[in-house]
């Protein structure tokens, strides 16, 4: 998908506004689970997870290919909405973002902060996205849809830095929504010629992914309710699919109550605090601990943007019903 020099060019790209997120070995994580964990940190980005890296290569390419647009139009469930924001406000340029209704209040707060302007509309993520698309196209502007290749370049440079710092990991766990984030772990492998697995995951409640996958086919899923609100996703992307399916190792899925306890794992051993979709890799490493028992994994948080009421429950014991 990439080549190495693309990778590193984006990389620079991001670098100019961020610098790289850190990679750790939590020594009381990894007495825990049994293996060398190495957590990679996208929950220390600006923003607060890893989309911010897609906003900047994302929002390069507008302006080389648009240099007319006046501003893009999105849908979020609130991580790449705050990408997107940042991006754009700092391009001087208008943001849309369409959110479902029922969103968490704390990220849409995060998105109007960094510029952007919030509309609710529709039931879940895949009807804003619609909605978005059609004032796109109403309204003159870009689409920024949950997946596109200067998205996946973008994000692909967090996997460049956790695969060159943290080498020889057997198996990476990466989460999945639209399939960015998997599909760039896949795309930095590969380019790096390196023999890492990488295991996909996702919640049962919202598990469109595993099912396609299983079947050799998309397939849609009636809801995605969970909290786990950043892999919130009913209906899967074709050209993500197209790369995961074949470079995925597998496909987990989680139960609610894994992830909620996985958030508090995260923070009983490192202190970070996770949001239900930055912990379900750690999740789905603690379902087959025994598997990868002495083995060096490596595990992405990869965004701490939980609301308050939530990761008050979740540190409580119980587990958000949606």
């Amino acid at each position: 998908m990439f080549t190495v020099q693309e990778l590193q060019d984006a990389a620079a790209l991001v670098h100019r506004q961020m610098p790289p997120s850190p990679q750790y070995d939590w020594p009381l994580l990894s007495r825990e689970v049994g293996a060398e964990v190495w957590v990679k940190h996208e929950n220390h980005n600006l923003t607060g997870a890893f989309k911010v890296r897609g906003g900047v290569t994302f929002m390069d390419w507008v302006r080389r290919e648009y240099p007319k647009s006046r501003g893009i139009c999105t849908a979020t469930r609130g991580n790449h909405g705050q990408s997107q924001a940042r991006a754009a406000t700092a391009a001087g340029l208008l943001a849309k973002i369409y959110v479902p209704f029922g969103n968490s209040v704390e990220k849409n707060a995060a998105m109007r902060a960094y510029g952007g302007e919030v509309i609710e509309f529709g039931s879940d993520f895949d009807v804003a996205k619609d909605e978005a698309r059609r004032v796109a196209i109403e309204e003159d502007l870009v689409f920024v849809p949950p997946f596109h290749r200067e998205l996946v370049r973008g994000v692909a440079t967090y996997a460049l830095e956790f695969f060159t710092a943290a080498t020889d990991l057997h198996t990476v766990y990466v989460p999945i929504g639209c399939g960015s984030g998997i599909c760039g772990v896949i795309a930095a492998r590969d380019a790096l010629g390196l023999a890492t697995r990488v295991v996909g995951v996702v919640p049962e409640q919202a598990d469109c992914v595993k099912r396609s996958v299983e079947a050799g086919q998309l397939i849609e899923t009636n809801s995605a309710r969970t909290f786990a609100d950043g892999t919130a996703v009913r209906i899967p992307v074709q050209d993500a699919y197209d790369i995961y399916a074949k470079g995925a190792d597998r496909i987990i899925s989680l139960r609610e109550d894994e992830i909620a306890a996985a958030m508090r794992l995260y923070y009983r051993t490192t202190h970070n605090i996770a949001e239900g979709a930055g912990a379900e890799a750690l999740a789905a490493l603690w379902q087959e601990r025994d598997a990868m028992a002495g083995r060096k994994v490596g595990v992405i948080l990869s965004g701490g943007n939980v609301d308050t009421d939530i990761y008050s429950t979740v540190l409580s014991g119980q587990t958000p019903q949606m």
